[in-house]
């Protein structure tokens, strides 16, 4: 897949988008769904799903079968907010799906498997971490959740 979004201004929007997610405008939702995006498709390439999250960008992705016209075989479509949350482990895969925040349809829609993605959750977590070095921001809860995924890190290699 050839990248369309400079990796360090991709890169950059994430970071900006882990501190404030809530003040976050086009400017740097737009970079950084699509950073995201072209790294889920890197790392999972193929054309069997195609994965929204308008009005930034789409990719395809999946090993499959792969689609050229008209409606591909599996659709997975979300918000900005909801993609960055996904990607960066903020949120669960089933919960989104069962809050009507991501539909999904057809063979391999199921992302669960592929969700968080290791760089960009990485990415988000040093980003706040920095922000807030007191580590005040999320509680104990958030330690908590902090501490599951660098185990999860550590078992899958980094991917």
């Amino acid at each position: 897949m050839t990248r369309r979004t400079d990796p360090e201004a991709g890169r950059g929007a994430l970071a900006a988008w882990a501190t404030a997610p809530d003040g976050a405008g086009r400017s740097v939702l737009a970079p950084a769904v699509r950073h995201t995006l072209e790294m889920f498709a890197e790392e999972f390439p193929g054309g069997a799903v195609e994965l929204r999250v308008p009005p930034y960008a789409a990719v395809q992705a999946i090993a499959g079968t792969r689609h050229t016209r008209g409606t591909p075989p599996a659709v997975v479509e979300t918000d900005a907010a909801t993609w960055l949350s996904l990607v960066a482990g903020d949120l669960e895969w089933e919960t989104a799906v069962a809050d009507g925040r991501v539909r999904a349809s057809g063979e391999r829609s199921d992302l669960h498997e592929h969700l968080p993605l290791p760089g960009p959750r990485r990415l988000v977590r040093t980003a706040r971490r920095d922000a807030d070095p007191a580590g005040h921001q999320d509680g104990q809860d958030g330690q908590d959740r902090q501490d599951r995924q660098d185990r999860q890190d550590r078992q899958e290699g980094g991917r």
